[in-house]
């Protein structure tokens, strides 16, 4: 354990190069960064006076400059778990030194655990050094303790030198930007020496840029630096000024160890930092400004005090500073974890077999399982696939490196090109919610078949760059031949590969969308992808409220068919559709709660249909049969021969009628698919086929239909009480009626409601002839006043 400076990545590494256990054997360097591998491998080239690439040289995912001469090789993190998984022994290797351990990056953490069992289990000698800027020896220690016990720690007290701390308050409503630079202003003028700002990412370096570069004096020079900047800019901003020239270096936290940035002696720090973070609710993982912790703000400090007595400006107050955490949380329990459970499953070894400082967490490892099944990289039981074999040999995350590896060979290129933009920061400068969220638009600038006035020209080089590094990787040759048109129908299919979770489909409103999930999200209702049926929404933003879309692909259903296979859930349904009032065969194609498109086809009559058609009667209580007046009447007819002769008649009430609708109605369905069809069924027909043929010569002699009056038209009998049934009949139509109306062989009398020639109610009898002597004489009366066109007989049982 030593402070910043003194010495741990270059000057270790060359003192232990000739010892005696080491056996000629290699040693090498972990770098958490790309920049700090670069300038670390120069550096002890320089003190050796040697090229890189001799004694010393250096791998990163992008640049490879080791020869066979070569006994130092500083690499960046990932590099050794790939070694690792192909040489888990690290055959000639005799020292693996973790540098800046106290980073916790995931994968010092995954290439530590995987080394500690690769010693357990296989016979390799390599021993294991552990760096650190801070104060956390006694948790490594004990990580690397053998039979012997703890491993021993060393601590060096470096050389510093004294570094003025002074806190500027930062007010709640000063912008970032204005407080940083009025800092930088009061120290160029106060003090003396070069500027180290340190900001939490790019953005805000470029707009502390665009604050200063008109406000300082002519002999100074404002640099940035940052990992995703050209090598020369870099370059340009770790070498010291040039005679009485100063420099303000505005940087990320990349400059806070490994690095040592010459000529300075001011640190300003915005005491932010940028850290990746897991949302579990969406399984993105995004980088959010926190509060930086003490030991950043101490090692940020020290860049201060490496030559001479320095100046450190913390952009908060004294109280603040001791409220701080003394460690940011370790990056394996913030992040998504797809990365490391592949090749956690990969190299076999269970988990809780492995030796972690913080074990992955158990909720968001399960939701890395989940997505790796997903995508087929692993199987049910959490072996890793043939293709989760070949997502491991791309430098890539696994949704990328599954896009890249299930790629045709006609969109392969495609492919390297999406995973290098969706791998960096987005091309396209501006206000976020201002930038169009086309991928494929995106894609087009790179290749240069389109052109964008909000394009960043270096960062469109990069990617390039880095595109062409996949695909070389990935054996894929780069195609120059591609049209706009292909980009732009290609870039939403591929997208999918690595997204299928992010699948989403429009609404009825223009921009707002419904994820795969169930899930909504949302872009500008005027934006270019807004009225597309199906985007793959790659970048998400946002709260659990409103998640917004920044990058997406638009694509059709056949794309979607056609990438997710066996995710797609075919389903054909025959129901009653109550729109069509019929029958429908429906199939339907869906991935989670989306339905890519569907098709009613023409429904064939089948035992299936008809029982399809008997449970829509039975819903509907028999309306969509046609129970007409006479299909009434014959109903109840029946009845009532039942209520008088209950043992021989059939029940044909409604109730009964649902209950055994296969008994009677279902010889009647053959063909019947839809309302239409049921309203021309006979149900008089159906009914009457539930009786005899003795049975129905007797319900028509006992229980008629109608009633045939001495004169004028016949009636309808109304056999809804069977007790009395009843008839309504003009009182003309009786004239010459000495009986009074029955059925039932004259056992049931009618009940005559008498009428009136207007068809008005005169009087209810069930005793006609009582009627003729009785109160007759005073309707007469009044009828005969009413109607004198009419007949009014003084003794109307005379025709």
């Amino acid at each position: 354990m030593a402070p910043p400076g003194a010495g741990k990545t270059t000057v270790v590494p060359l003192r232990l190069l000739h010892e005696p256990w080491l056996n000629d054997k290699r040693i090498l360097i972990l770098e958490p960064r790309r920049l700090a591998a670069r300038a670390a491998a120069r550096r002890m080239a320089d003190l050796l006076g040697e090229q890189v690439g001799q004694m010393v040289g250096y791998q990163t995912r992008d640049e490879r400059h080791i020869s066979s001469n070569t006994r130092i090789e500083v690499l960046t993190e990932g590099i050794l778990t790939r070694r690792l998984h192909t040489d888990p022994s690290l055959e000639g290797v005799g020292l693996v030194i973790f540098d800046e351990v106290h980073e916790r990056n995931v994968p010092t953490d995954i290439g530590l655990a995987l080394l500690l069992d690769a010693r357990g289990t296989f016979d390799t000698d390599v021993r294991i050094l552990a760096m650190s800027a801070t104060p956390q020896a006694e948790k490594f220690s004990a990580l690397l303790a053998d039979t012997q016990g703890p491993a021993p720690v060393i601590t060096s007290d470096g050389r510093s030198f004294p570094i003025d701390v002074r806190y500027v308050q930062r007010q709640r409503n000063d912008r970032l930007e204005n407080i940083v630079s009025s800092t930088i202003l009061e120290a160029l003028k106060n003090d003396a020496g070069d500027v180290l700002v340190f900001l939490p990412g790019i953005g805000e370096i470029n707009r502390v840029r665009d604050v200063l570069l008109p406000l300082v004096p002519p002999h100074v020079d404002v640099l940035r630096l940052a990992g995703a900047l050209a090598f020369t800019e870099q370059d340009a901003a770790l070498n010291a000024s040039s005679g009485s020239r100063r420099r303000v270096v505005l940087s990320t936290d990349i400059a806070e160890t490994s690095l040592t940035v010459s000529g300075v002696h001011i640190v300003v720090d915005a005491g932010l930092a940028r850290t990746p973070k897991l949302d579990p609710r969406t399984g993105l993982t995004e980088l959010v400004t926190v509060t930086s912790s003490r030991a950043s703000a101490d090692q940020r400090s020290g860049r201060a005090g490496r030559v001479a007595p320095g100046i450190a400006y913390r952009l908060w107050s004294r109280i603040e500073d001791s409220t701080r955490l003394a460690h940011l949380p370790a990056e394996i329990t913030q992040v998504d974890l797809c990365g490391v459970a592949l090749e956690l499953a990969a190299w076999g070894t269970p988990l809780e077999h492995l030796k972690f400082l913080d074990a992955p967490p158990p909720r968001a490892l399960r939701l890395a399982h989940d997505t790796l099944q997903m995508l087929h990289l692993l199987d049910h039981n959490t072996h890793v696939t043939e293709l989760g074999h070949q997502t491991l040999r791309l430098p890539l995350h696994p949704r990328l490196a599954t896009m890249v590896a299930r790629s045709t060979s006609s969109d392969a290129w495609i492919a390297c090109v999406i995973s290098a933009l969706l791998d960096d920061r987005d091309i396209l400068r501006g206000r976020p919610d201002s930038l169009p969220t086309d991928l494929a638009q995106r894609v087009a600038i790179v290749l240069e078949n389109e052109h964008h006035p909000d394009a960043d020209r270096n960062g469109v080089r990069r990617i390039m760059e880095r595109a062409t590094d996949i695909a070389r990787r990935a054996n894929i040759e780069v195609d120059d031949s591609l049209t706009l048109a292909h980009i732009h129908t290609r870039v939403g299919a591929l997208l999918v590969l690595a997204y299928p979770d992010r699948l989403a489909m429009r609404r009825a409103t223009a921009g707002q969308f419904v994820l795969r999930a169930g899930g909504g999200t949302w872009m500008d209702a005027k934006d270019s992808l807004a009225h597309e049926q199906f985007i793959v929404a790659a970048d998400l933003d946002g709260d659990r409220k409103s998640t917004r879309i920044r990058r997406a692909a638009a694509l059709d259903a056949n794309d979607v068919i056609l990438a997710l296979g066996d995710d797609v859930e075919t389903t054909t349904v025959t129901e009653w559709d109550s729109k069509r009032s019929d029958v429908v065969t429906r199939t339907t194609r869906k991935v989670g709660s989306l339905v890519l498109d569907e098709r009613i086809i023409a429904t064939q009559p089948s035992p299936e249909v008809t029982a399809i058609v008997m449970r829509h009667i039975v819903i509907n209580k028999l309306s969509p049969l046609n129970f007409d007046s006479d299909v009434r009447s014959l109903q109840q007819r029946i009845m009532f021969m039942r209520h008088h002769n209950s043992g021989s008649w059939p029940d044909v009430s409604d109730s009964a009628l649902l209950a055994t609708i296969p008994d009677w109605l279902e010889p009647f369905l053959s063909g019947c698919t839809s309302n239409a069809d049921l309203a021309h069924i006979d149900i008089g027909m159906a009914l009457h086929a539930l009786l005899s043929w003795d049975a129905g010569i007797e319900l028509d002699t006992l229980a008629p239909a109608v009633f045939e009056p001495p004169t004028g038209r016949t009636v309808t009998i109304d056999y809804s009480e069977p007790d009395a049934p009843a008839i309504a009949i003009r009182v003309q139509s009786l004239f010459g009626l000495l009986t009074h109306p029955c059925v039932m062989n004259n056992a049931v009398a009618l009940k005559v409601q008498l009428l009136s020639p207007a068809d008005r109610p005169i009087q209810v009898t069930s005793d006609l002839p009582g009627f003729w002597t009785g109160s007759w004489s005073q309707v007469r009366k009044d009828m005969a006043g009413r109607y004198p066109k009419h007949p009014w007989p003084i003794d109307p049982t005379l025709r």
